[in-house]
């Protein structure tokens, strides 16, 4: 199986969006190489801005380009798309639901050996609490391409979400994304596991491994988070009676939230949650995933605790 780096893809994907939209226009920080943003800068410099480390007023000179009829795409690391400039994010783009797309890289402790001050684990929560915007984690190269592309071509605010390294390509050339739907990979009914983002194959890996076992657990990629596919999550809840969400972020406010919820209000079943608890360190990706407990490992256990609170 190959890999690909999403915002290596996101950057490319900028540019073919760019000689299709002349209205494209993209603004980001000093991290343009790092999110692979600077392509778009070298094909069309009229159209790109660069603002150094000032996402304040980054986020307020998008708001001010979309405001003008432009679609903007504005890009930086996660943690520093969201928390600095939330307010801005909120009333100068939320709030008049303009048509901003955020897409965010390095997000989740994938950032590695640059620390905690550089992880995004909090973006998710931050972002679908914002009324309007649609919150998107592609699983994978291909899905985020579909994504940034389903972005372009919708009005609103988005915000995408995006990790440093490559990772494991799961779709290929058939595969159809579609906002707000949910993707059954693998179908069984003792158990379902959500997963977003990175997530999505430890999901997988757990799901083969359970199998040996003689337990067949049904696998959704939930890539939208907002708006949720509320009738995916029902129908996971009913047909196999309990749950695991896997995510590279905060427990509280990103994927387990959301599907907590919802089966609260539609049907109440056992729900474990394979998250981070708290702020990670610096050091290798792998080495991070393991130690916090983001594996197909931890999947597993989780899946077979709960079975037992099924029973």
């Amino acid at each position: 199986m190959t890999s690909a780096a999403p915002r290596e893809i996101f950057g490319s994907t900028l540019v073919e969006l760019g000689h299709k939209y002349p209205d494209i226009v993209v603004v980001g920080g000093d991290l343009n190489k790092s999110t692979f943003a600077n392509l778009f800068g070298y094909e069309f410099p009229d159209r790109f801005f660069d603002l150094g480390p000032a996402e304040q007023n980054m986020m307020s000179i998008a708001a001010g380009l979309a405001s003008s009829g432009k679609t903007v795409f504005a890009s930086t690391f996660a943690v520093f798309a969201t928390g600095r400039p939330y307010d801005q994010i909120r009333v100068g783009i939320s709030q008049p639901h303009l048509n901003v797309k955020i897409v965010a890289t390095h997000a989740g402790i994938m950032t590695g050996e640059d620390g905690v001050s550089a992880q995004g684990i909090e973006d998710l929560s931050l972002m679908c609490a914002l009324p309007g915007f649609t919150v998107i984690v592609p699983s994978d190269a291909p899905e985020t391409v579909l994504a940034v592309k389903a972005a372009a071509e919708t009005y609103g605010p988005f915000y995408i979400r995006l990790g440093r390294p490559s990772i494991p390509i799961i779709h290929d050339q058939n595969y159809q994304f579609q906002i707000g739907k949910a993707e059954v990979i693998k179908d069984g009914s003792d158990a379902s596991i959500i997963a977003c983002g990175i997530m999505v194959k430890a999901a997988m890996d757990a799901a083969e491994t359970l199998s040996k076992d003689g337990i067949h657990c049904r696998v959704i990629n939930m890539a939208t988070l907002q708006p949720a596919d509320v009738d995916a999550i029902t129908s996971a809840a009913k047909d196999t009676k309990a749950i695991v969400t896997a995510e590279e972020h905060l427990r509280h406010g990103g994927l387990n939230s959301i599907v907590a919820q919802t089966v609260t209000e539609t049907y109440p079943v056992p729900i474990e949650s394979v998250s981070l608890t708290g702020y990670a360190e610096s050091g290798k990706p792998a080495a991070l995933i393991e130690k916090y407990g983001l594996t197909s490992k931890a999947i597993v256990e989780s899946v077979t605790k709960v079975i037992k609170r099924k029973k």
